[in-house]
């Protein structure tokens, strides 16, 4: 059986990672951080044959902050994989979070790829990059395209993207970069502007919200659905040769669309409830990300199906259901019966 050690494993993108790989037979291990109220409701459906250890989920406290704690828990749990998934994540927040987003987002990586040499596992090693390091460099940007980030968010994942490169080049290590971009979920956070769409809509529909504050309507993003992205991070950590990669759609959608689309799933039109608010800008915009994953494609056999509008759609359902409590969240059955051969 392997081992996985997930950092973020709260979070949309390792619970989705967390599902795929005990469906595989892995025993997943997370880091969590210790908190007064729970903070693991994503991971909840997993969690429920946790008493025998037959759901293959183990959490354990830690930080990135913590070197001392990082090591000790890597030694400990003999990890095969280690996907670095944490992070301050909101680009937003960066901006007045400067310093606790470059400790978390930025030195957090070096601290987990020093554990990882210093304790002599043989991990393979992921770490999430983003596309808002590419800022306003040309789209659509590729593994060839320079970067420009354009918020304290993007330049901390940059410093991470290439304190991977530098242990793999330096080190040997095992070590690869997913440059993914925008992808979403109905276990998106409540304050990234997708989920807060789609949660609006929902309450608007229902009679329970009258109007949506947003910010900057004109930028464009390459969203995706995050559990195809759950995969593509497994598929590169398969690879021989570790690959840095670029993962999106190739298409692009402004948030005007993704407000179009996610209204007019209910009947509605967005003109009607939504308002600006200057609080919701950021003092640097990054104004179009669209992915070139030609290479993702060639070499992990990986093309998503699931674009804006479907996306949009289904985040919109899932809000509806869960303000009449009707919503149960359960494993994505077509993705991972897709990947049961692999």
């Amino acid at each position: 059986m392997k081992k996985a050690l997930i950092t973020g494993i709260s979070g949309q993108d390792g619970s989705y990672l967390a599902e795929l790989l005990i469906a595989k037979g892995y025993e997943v291990h997370g880091i969590t951080r210790r908190s007064s109220a729970p903070n693991t409701p994503r991971l909840d459906h997993l969690r429920r044959g946790a008493r025998d250890s037959k759901s293959g989920l183990f959490l354990h406290y830690g930080d990135l902050r913590d070197s001392s704690r990082l090591s000790t828990l890597i030694s400990e749990v003999q990890p095969d994989e280690i996907y670095n998934l944490a992070a301050q994540s909101h680009v937003r927040i960066s901006f007045d979070e400067p310093i606790q987003t470059s400790d978390v987002t930025g030195l957090g990586t070096a601290r987990m790829l020093d554990a990882l040499l210093a304790s002599g596992v043989s991990a393979r090693f992921f770490q999430a990059s983003s596309s808002e390091m590419f800022g306003i460099q040309k789209s659509p940007q590729s593994e060839l395209s320079g970067f420009s980030p354009r918020s304290p968010y993007a330049a901390a994942k940059l410093y991470s993207h290439w304190m991977t490169i530098n242990y793999r080049e330096a080190h040997g290590l095992h070590a690869v970069s997913g440059i993914m971009f925008n992808h979403e979920s109905p276990r998106r956070g409540s304050t990234f502007v997708t989920r807060k769409i789609s949660r609006a809509v929902a309450a608007i529909k229902l009679g329970r919200q009258r109007e949506l504050c947003l910010g900057n309507l004109t930028a464009r993003r390459d969203w995706g659905y995050a559990p195809e992205y759950a995969v593509a991070m497994w598929r590169l950590l398969q690879q021989d040769e570790p690959t840095d990669v670029v993962l999106g759609t190739g298409t692009s959608a402004s948030i005007k669309d993704f407000l179009r689309f996610s209204f007019e799933s209910v009947g509605l039109n967005w003109e009607d409830y939504v308002k600006f608010d200057d609080k919701y800008t950021r003092p640097t915009e990054v104004p179009d990300l669209m992915a070139d994953s030609r290479l993702a494609k060639s070499i992990i056999e990986w093309e998503p199906e699931i674009f804006a509008q479907e996306l949009a759609e289904t985040m919109v359902n899932h809000d509806l259901s869960a303000i009449e409590g009707h919503v149960v969240d359960v494993p994505i059955g077509r993705i991972w019966e897709k990947e049961a051969g692999r």
